[in-house]
């Protein structure tokens, strides 16, 4: 394998939704995508599988060794529902669990990057005590993924509380573990701060893997619009991104986030999105 390739990964829930998981990474395969991002968000359907049987997983190993198509990150968004920093003692040991579930998860399956979701809450009001509790879930995460050597990444996100890698350095300072690092996603990051390229070299050095999307950016009487934005029509400078990541050496992966597994046609949508990626980064000379 070349050390120059660039790696672009498909997240899952811009593939079919109603489809095996044999079909879906075939489909990834057939379409020239690298990997596939699993997804385990708050829905009861996608948290079930945290609790996918031996064989389920075994089945699922077989077919990503036969298809040559790996699942090598995963989008953990449940804790979206299910937050460190609750005020809830119960919904807090939750998210342990989760976490602990993930966690094995991911040895079994062979994904090398959870994607953590940086909320102290959602659903719930912010408060000092909820970012205190954040800091605690933080450090707990850090010490488990480090003893089972499972990489832990904190997504830059589409809430203030964690929207830009200026505020998740914070966190990496609080927390001191070569385990817990960084997953930006650059249409968050866009929609929240003018100096993209400043954030990306502050980070650059705790950066595991990238989400490319676009996004509407937020403004005093915007709130912003942080999903299906198509890409070229938001704020995203992508040759600006690239050539920032070029002059940085990025070596790491990239995932393509989109939510079209319901669209209408979602292979054509993959096609374009990937063929329009390429074409950005080679205008800004990363290949």
């Amino acid at each position: 394998m070349l050390a120059n390739k660039v790696t672009i990964g498909i997240y899952e829930k811009a593939l079919p939704k109603d489809i095996t998981w044999e079909q879906r990474l075939s489909l990834a395969k057939e379409l020239g995508y690298d990997y596939v991002e699993i997804s385990i968000d708050e829905t009861d359907e996608r948290l079930a599988r945290l609790d996918w049987s031996l064989e389920e997983r075994q089945k699922l190993n077989a077919a990503r060794l036969e298809i040559g198509v790996d699942i090598r990150s995963m989008c953990l968004s449940g804790h979206r529902r299910f937050p460190f920093g609750s005020h809830n003692p119960e919904v807090r040991e939750e998210a342990k669990v989760i976490m602990t579930k993930a966690i094995k998860l991911a040895q079994d399956l062979g994904i090398r990057n959870i994607q953590l979701a940086g909320y102290d809450v959602y659903y719930e009001e912010q408060d000092a005590h909820t970012i205190e509790l954040f800091k605690e879930g933080m450090l707990w995460t850090a010490r488990l993924a480090a003893q089972h050597q499972v990489m832990v990444s904190v997504e830059i996100m589409d809430t203030e509380f964690m929207s830009s890698i200026t505020r998740w350095l914070e966190y990496q300072e609080l927390v001191n573990n070569p385990w817990f690092c960084v997953y930006p996603d650059v249409g968050n990051l866009s929609a929240w701060n003018d100096n993209v390229s400043e954030e990306l070299t502050k980070g650059i050095g705790y950066i595991t893997a990238i989400h490319l999307k676009d996004t509407y950016k937020v403004t005093p009487d915007f709130p912003g619009q942080f999903r299906d934005v198509p890409f070229g029509q938001g704020c995203v400078d992508f040759v600006e991104v690239f050539k920032t990541l070029k002059s940085l050496d990025y070596k790491g992966a990239f995932l393509i986030e989109m939510w079209t597994e319901k669209a209408d046609d979602p292979v054509a949508e993959l096609k374009h999105a990937k063929e329009w990626i390429l074409e950005q980064m080679k205008t800004a000379g990363f290949i």
